[in-house]
């Protein structure tokens, strides 16, 4: 009896099983080491000392007042960041011009300065020592430690973030649609309302949703221009360093579990828009 010649393969599925499993053991590990055990422990230190001293911290005066001018700096920032994303997407994508390259560097520009950098510059263009800050200190207008000045390290560091979302959406959609709208006789501000928005809708909000987390979270450019005046100009990621800083540390977490539970919130708006939305957002990116 001849042997079979034919030759035996064998099965890739068996063969890359136990790397399989052994590769997400290893990326449950590590998340649960670096995301899900740190935020447990925020929570865990928070109602250490029992509800009471949680919600005690939370109503705290400067508490208060910090929550209060981190909602309202995302507030101006976040929607100024929205129109200056899609007029950037929508120039970049559907147009050539020149300058286009730069302003796409321009638009990164943030994710490669450190925040404290950024919130510097602002210091060198409006401090006292500056050229302008006197002139508008003459005229009434405080930009450094005050409230502007916040607004304005938030929204630079937090910028490109519906731009880039968008672009290579919109690349990647073309201008078909536009231009058949136009050519059926829409206006310019129908054509976006009714065929461009329809088109970025899940990724302009993926977009508003990561501004808005980081918008609130952020520290270092904040830190440079606040001046850290205590329920003034500090937000909530400098009060809870105040508060650590001055060993209060139920306090301090108690103030983190809110930043925790945006983060939270955030990804579950994102989970919930896949889950729900998912092969629109694919068509809406296959486009």
């Amino acid at each position: 009896m001849s042997a079979d010649p034919t030759p035996r393969f064998r099965d890739a599925a068996s063969e890359t099983l136990p790397w399989k499993i052994i590769f997400t053991a290893i990326s449950i590990v590590f998340l649960a080491l670096v995301v899900v055990l740190p935020l447990v422990a925020v929570f865990v230190e928070a109602f250490r000392k029992g509800p009471e001293a949680f919600f005690e911290a939370i109503y705290e005066p400067d508490a208060m007042a910090a929550i209060k001018l981190t909602l309202l700096v995302a507030a101006i920032a976040v929607p100024l960041n929205l129109v200056f994303g899609v007029a950037a997407a929508w120039a970049i994508a559907k147009f050539e011009f020149r300058g286009k390259t730069f302003l796409i560097t321009l638009i990164d520009l943030p994710f490669s300065i450190s925040p404290v950098i950024s919130g510097l510059v602002y210091v060198l263009l409006f401090g006292s020592q500056s050229f302008l800050g006197p002139i508008l200190k003459s005229w009434g207008i405080e930009i450094i430690f005050a409230v502007p000045g916040i607004v304005l390290a938030t929204i630079f560091v937090t910028f490109p973030f519906i731009a880039r979302e968008l672009i290579p959406l919109m690349q990647e959609q073309g201008s078909g649609d536009e231009e058949a709208a136009i050519s059926l006789g829409a206006t310019g501000w129908q054509t976006f309302w009714y065929v461009t928005l329809p088109n970025i809708k899940w990724g302009l909000l993926y977009g508003v949703l990561l501004c808005n987390a980081r918008a609130m979270g952020e520290f270092g450019a904040v830190s440079v221009v606040s001046g850290h005046v205590r329920g003034l100009t500090e937000t909530m990621p400098l009060h809870i360093e105040v508060l650590y800083n001055e060993y209060n540390f139920a306090a301090a977490f108690a103030v983190a579990t809110l930043l925790a539970l945006l983060a939270l919130v955030t990804l579950a708006l994102k989970t919930v828009l896949e889950l729900y939305y998912g092969d629109e957002i694919s068509a809406g990116r296959k486009h």
